[in-house]
């Protein structure tokens, strides 16, 4: 029955919690004087939900999904108009995450590569995340944090080095493989390095709907780590509102509208993850927490379907998942901490998620990595400055005729057709200071800029023995039998 899972996971949680602080509780402490008074880490958040559209939420300016948790969340934080996500789809995008590395340096840079493992559902050239990879929750640990997370994985399957609990984290549960997660109901989940089965004629009733389970073990570990002495990060890759569009049932706001049930569903689903935020802003609340837990939601990477003429997911962006225009990788992102984060601003400096590595590392006090590519935009947070503002910022993909995609200032250049033509100089150039949608190609007119865009292009893409493009194969085969 399902019950047994729920209570094995949460008897877990809680066996768990006291391995993390009996240690650290049964030896002597050093009295500190009376007149100090450390500022205490902070606690981190950090929701991620999977191909949510820039224009979703309606502090984005969607008219049609009711979103007032997350609108309240932004009027009250910060919320960002230009961040990026690590690249437009899902594995990569999460490897930069953890990595602080971008596409052209992470380990991961696509959903298959070579040399890759074979999935937990059938396909092969899953790429895990190896032993010398160093993720957020491995710098945190260097901190004192205890390190959990919920959700969707997709960074190292059952045995590799990529698994979590290998990569930092003390207590996860969820998916692995990120093509089962497509399902929002299953038949087993993880919960650390363990399976748990859920019986198939309990599959299908509402408690089991995998996201509902996710926000159950995220309130139990909120609940069972925020009253300690320890700091602890806590990372909700949620699913939805990923296709499949399943979902217990519609929201009763959106039962009697004249929509496609796809419609319904995605709605429904969008409002479910606006409602499970509100239960996290309200246990923080509720512990007294709230104003020392620095919170982050965003996703992973652009809408997947635009759904333009309904809800007009990506807005005015260009593209969606899977392009490198703005409407694959621009996403909405809200961060809060009431009393440190600035409060009621919304803010146009552009940032990315290899910038989150170094941000929750100087608010903890934690080292980070020589060989990241992201930097602290911490001051940025508080409203302190504006770090980095013209750098520049760098995508590839391997999919879809492989593509490169440079941000410097406002010119933004997209390389095509790379598997075919190589790292050519025909690439498409965009002022997006006026024209955010992508539609005029300005690059015959600003040969100079092409030019100081296609340089980026060669320095940050590095040969990687999972992700070559096709013209480096004969380079890689030489690197890998020893030649230079």
């Amino acid at each position: 029955m399902f019950y047994s899972l729920k209570s094995r996971l949460f008897q877990s949680l809680l066996s768990m919690a006291c391995l993390s602080f009996g240690l650290a509780s049964c030896g002597s402490k050093t009295k500190k004087k009376a007149t100090e008074t450390p500022q205490p880490k902070p606690n981190v958040i950090f929701v991620m939900v999977d191909d949510l559209g820039y224009g979703d939420l309606g502090s984005y300016g969607q008219k049609e999904i009711h979103t007032p948790n997350l609108d309240r969340l932004a009027a009250n934080g910060l919320r960002f108009t230009q961040c990026y996500s690590g690249t437009t789809v899902c594995a990569p995008s999460r490897s930069v995450l953890m990595t602080g590395q971008h596409t052209g340096h992470t380990t991961v840079r696509g959903n298959f590569g070579f040399g890759g493992v074979k999935g937990l559902a059938g396909g092969d050239g899953r790429v895990p995340l190896h032993d010398e990879d160093i993720t957020i929750a491995e710098v945190l640990k260097t901190a004192g944090y205890v390190t959990g997370m919920t959700g969707k994985w997709g960074l190292g399957e059952p045995g590799t080095e990529g698994e979590p609990n290998d990569q930092g984290f003390d207590e996860w549960f969820g998916f692995l493989n990120q093509r089962r997660a497509h399902h929002h109901f299953t038949d087993y989940l993880w919960l650390n390095k363990e399976k748990q089965e859920i019986k198939e004629e309990d599959r299908h009733k509402p408690e089991n709907y995998t996201h509902n389970l996710f926000t159950d073990f995220a309130l139990s570990f909120v609940e069972k780590h925020g009253s300690k002495d320890k700091p602890f990060f806590l990372y909700i890759p949620y699913l939805l509102p990923h296709d499949e569009y399943e979902i217990p049932q519609i929201d009763e706001r959106y039962k009697d509208k004249d929509w496609t049930e796809q419609e319904k569903i995605y709605a429904s689903m969008v409002s479910l993850i606006d409602s499970d935020m509100g239960k996290i802003a309200k246990k923080l609340k509720d512990m007294g927490i709230d104003d020392n837990t620095l919170l982050f939601f965003t996703s992973d990477n652009g809408g997947a379907r635009r759904w333009d003429g309904r809800f007009d997911s990506n807005g005015a962006l260009r593209g969606k998942k899977r392009d490198l225009y703005e409407g694959g990788i621009r996403i909405p992102m809200i961060v809060s901490m009431p009393g440190t984060v600035s409060a009621g601003v919304v803010e146009a400096t552009p940032w990315t998620f290899a910038d989150v590595l170094p941000t929750v590392a100087d608010f903890a006090g934690a080292k980070t990595p020589a060989n990241i590519d992201g930097i602290s935009v911490k001051d940025l947070l508080t409203g302190k400055g504006k770090p980095g503002a013209d750098r520049a910022f760098y995508w590839e993909f391997h999919e879809k005729g492989g593509k490169q995609a440079v941000r410097k200032g406002n010119w933004k250049a997209v390389r095509l057709d790379v598997d075919k033509k190589g790292f050519h100089s025909d690439v498409e150039l965009y002022d997006l200071s006026k024209d955010l949608g992508e539609k005029t190609n300005v690059a015959t007119d600003h040969p100079e800029v092409v030019k100081d865009l296609l340089d980026v292009m060669e320095k940050e893409h590095t040969l990687s023995q999972h992700f070559p493009f096709p013209h480096e194969m004969e380079k890689l085969e030489k690197k890998l039998a020893g030649g230079k």
